[in-house]
């Protein structure tokens, strides 16, 4: 009983930690500019989204196809931001949650589970991951994201 209610504190300490992590100032000036991505995306407000990539951005997708094999896939810039500000009916929201937020010499990469919810309907999860770079302001030069359908985490 005692060493269950030991283990019981540790994993709930580090649980606790991993929940509230206190950025610094820096890693919170980064983490904003994913928090207006991802607003940018909800209001479908394609120049809110464009403020935050630079211009020579690399995106890409990893999913598996139909046969179970691992796909990569280059994205544009342009067509996304096209997607995004093009009307649609229901808002996109992407759910952010066990973020990572690590920033050295104007250099900052930022790894985040997320869930992707067309309107209130679920779409897919994975995880995100972004690096940036100290312009006149932090931009976004390249985003990875996987791409899952099934057994999501999404309680977040």
């Amino acid at each position: 009983m005692r060493t269950f209610l030991m283990v019981f504190f540790v994993v709930l300490g580090q649980w606790l930690f991993g929940q509230n992590q206190v950025l610094s100032d820096q890693e919170q000036e980064v983490y904003n500019v994913i928090v207006k991505l991802f607003d940018g995306m909800r209001a479908g407000d394609s120049t809110m989204v464009h403020e935050v990539f630079s211009d020579d951005v690399r995106m890409y997708t990893c999913f598996k196809d139909k046969n179970g094999e691992i796909q990569i896939q280059q994205g544009d810039l342009n067509a996304f931001l096209n997607a995004v500000g093009s009307p649609h009916e229901e808002m996109w929201d992407e759910r952010i949650w066990n973020t990572k937020v690590d920033v050295e010499m104007g250099v900052a990469q930022i790894w985040t589970e997320y869930a992707f919810y067309i309107g209130e309907t679920f779409s897919h999860c994975g995880i995100d991951a972004f690096q940036l770079i100290k312009e006149e302001d932090w931009k976004i030069i390249h985003l990875m994201d996987t791409r899952i359908k099934d057994n999501c985490d999404k309680t977040k």
